[in-house]
């Protein structure tokens, strides 16, 4: 596969087409405290492009122009800690936004995988490697197996969302869908204002 890596931006001239894949790859999993440190892109023509991010310049605006582009949906898996974590950093809220995760379970109601590995498995028959899940995303040289790890998690959103679109429309699913998609910046805005613990939509 081919991997593009790019260091605090993406160069001028991509184009994207009407829908981009995004992951992030952080220090943990907490936006106040661990710090971004990859965005991974593709537009779905198995490339991906990489922006790398030292911990010190987070201009990038680029990246920016094209996470707040209303002309192009941006796919996610697990969109809630993406759109928190790209907000803390970066400083804007991305969309508008798809999430296979929301999708899936709305779909797979009869299961309760709903990770990418599983969805790849299930729907696709790819097989992710989650070796590099736990590594260290901050060191400055990134090994290949990072990047191809990195790069894996989102060269197969486009056709998930292909499928999981198709199940929503054959479930009925898909108005419910879009209204949890947009709510998904509120979430995010939520979570990084400290209503995850109690989450102030349970009971």
């Amino acid at each position: 596969m081919p991997i593009d890596l790019h260091d605090g931006d993406l160069p001028n001239g991509l184009s994207w087409g009407d829908a981009v894949a995004i992951d992030t790859e952080t220090m943990g999993l907490n936006p106040h405290r661990d710090r971004l440190c990859l965005v991974q892109l593709s537009a779905g023509d198995g490339t991906c492009h990489i922006v790398q991010f030292r911990g010190d310049d987070y201009r990038a605006p680029n990246l920016r122009r094209l996470l707040t582009d209303p002309g192009v949906t941006k796919i996610f898996h697990f969109a809630r800690f993406d759109l928190a974590v790209i907000k803390a950093y970066l400083g804007v809220m991305v969309g508008p936004v798809y999430c296979t995760k929301v999708a899936a379970r709305l779909v797979r109601t009869f299961t309760d995988r709903h990770g990418l590995k599983d969805l790849c498995r299930d729907l696709l028959g790819v097989e992710l490697s989650k070796q590099q899940q736990m590594s260290d995303w901050g060191a400055a040289e990134l090994t290949p197996e990072q990047l191809k790890y990195a790069a894996s998690d989102v060269l197969h959103l486009h056709a998930l969302r292909a499928r999981l679109q198709t199940l929503l429309e054959r479930e009925g699913r898909v108005e419910l869908a879009e209204g949890c998609f947009r709510f998904l910046p509120t979430r995010a805005q939520l979570d990084l204002g400290g209503w995850i613990d109690p989450d102030i939509l349970e009971h």
